[in-house]
């Protein structure tokens, strides 16, 4: 039924295959981020599950490898719960410009003369981003400051860029963590506000065909109820999809309130579902 509600509606790509959309809270967020990260240290990015850090960090990392200012380095272990230091050691390394034949050295005391010695050599400003940071254990977090050391130590700035759910940031915020809390930089992606609206119209204009009337797709009054209540992104192109295959079974054109209703959750904004939202 899928490919049929693609063809029904004049769809040419998946809702959530939209590029990027920037609202101007994230462009706000993003203006301070470029200017926190010429200056080294911890940075934080917290936002509930769905909101679109991902996006938004890719996003903002295109825009720093294409300025030429700053290296860009990130882990890509996937599984934050077992990542070390000498995990995000390795991670470095293969994203830092190094010789051909370099091999990271396996003794942590050589491993750091030798980073401080690349350092020196790039000179500019290192960008490291760690995506899902809220699964990172408190000593990874502590030995992530005790890098940023090492590295200041060799004349380098290196600011890492830590993000994860609202979690992080909590947990960050604890007396017990102060020795990172205190020195990290927080910023928040929020939800959209006024901007769903404006999103749900111009994922469909993007994922339609040419001259397609969204309002031909989605009436007006359906996507205001969307808007009113939906969260995310994420929630907005989950639900907007049921919407759309459930209006192709029944023959619907435009999806109306009606649909809109039958596919909503009833229970969408419960405790359980806000605790999974804000990553908990």
């Amino acid at each position: 039924m899928y490919g049929e509600m693609m063809q029904y509606y004049g769809l040419v790509k998946d809702l959530d295959k939209a590029d990027y959309f920037e609202t101007e809270a994230f462009k706000s967020v993003l203006h301070s981020l470029e200017a926190a990260v010429m200056s080294g240290g911890i940075i934080t990015l917290t936002g509930i599950v769905g909101v679109g850090k991902t996006r938004v960090i890719r996003h903002f990392q295109d825009g720093l490898k294409k300025n030429n200012q700053v290296v860009v380095a990130k882990s890509l272990a996937t599984d934050k719960r077992r990542v070390n230091i000498n995990t995000l050691y390795a991670a470095l390394f293969a994203d830092l410009p190094t010789p051909k034949d370099f091999k990271v050295p396996t003794q942590a005391e050589i491993r750091e003369r030798k980073l401080q010695e690349l350092i020196r050599k790039i000179n500019k400003p290192i960008a490291f981003f760690i995506d899902g940071a809220h699964d990172l254990h408190w000593r990874t977090l502590i030995a992530l400051k005790q890098l940023i050391e090492t590295i200041e130590d060799a004349k380098g700035i290196l600011t890492i860029i830590m993000v994860g759910h609202p979690k992080l940031g909590n947990d960050l915020n604890k007396p017990t963590m102060e020795e990172i809390g205190a020195r990290a930089k927080l910023f928040s992606l929020d939800s959209w506000g006024q901007q769903k609206q404006k999103y749900i119209e111009w994922v469909l204009t993007h994922c339609s065909k040419p001259k397609t009337a969204i309002h031909d797709i989605v009436t007006p009054d359906a996507i205001n109820l969307l808007a009113e209540r939906l969260i995310t992104p994420l929630q907005i192109c989950h639900y907007l999809t049921l919407a759309l295959i459930k209006g192709a079974t029944t023959g619907t054109k435009p999806v109306d309130v009606e649909i809109i209703e039958a596919v909503l959750s009833p229970d969408l904004n419960t405790l359980e579902p806000k605790l999974a939202r804000h990553g908990y």
